[in-house]
């Protein structure tokens, strides 16, 4: 998570804006320390054949959880984050296949493994 991406075989436009973003957040919140690991993990990975050989790069998620965390959002919220960001490609992708005649049955990839129904309790009834 963090490097490489399906459609960028060079570094993935989105992350040069992000890395950009970051160093502007910390400006105003203090730097992260973690900022200083990831951008040796970048410099180190750049130079790593593995990494070369598969056309690797750090994508936009690699620096986004950093900025998430100065935000003062919690960890188990990153997910929801992530996936916010992605709803207009994710409905993008579904509008095309839907104007597509050849495209007869939609068979989504992920299969949900969480609870089938959970009981919600409104926050002015929450002890």
């Amino acid at each position: 998570m963090g490097f490489g991406h399906r459609v960028y075989k060079n570094y993935d436009p989105r992350a040069k804006i992000i890395k950009t973003m970051a160093d502007k957040v910390f400006e105003v919140t203090g730097r992260n320390p973690l900022l200083d690991i990831a951008l040796e993990l970048e410099k180190i990975a750049l130079q790593d054949e593995y990494f070369v050989k598969r056309k690797l790069y750090p994508n936009v998620d690699f620096y986004s959880g950093l900025i998430y965390q100065a935000m003062g959002f919690p960890e188990d919220m990153f997910p929801v984050l992530f996936a916010i960001a992605r709803t207009s490609g994710w409905l993008a992708q579904w509008e095309e296949m839907l104007q597509d005649k050849d495209q007869k049955i939609a068979r989504p990839r992920q299969i949900y493994k969480g609870p089938s129904e959970r009981h919600y309790v409104p926050l002015d009834e929450r002890s």
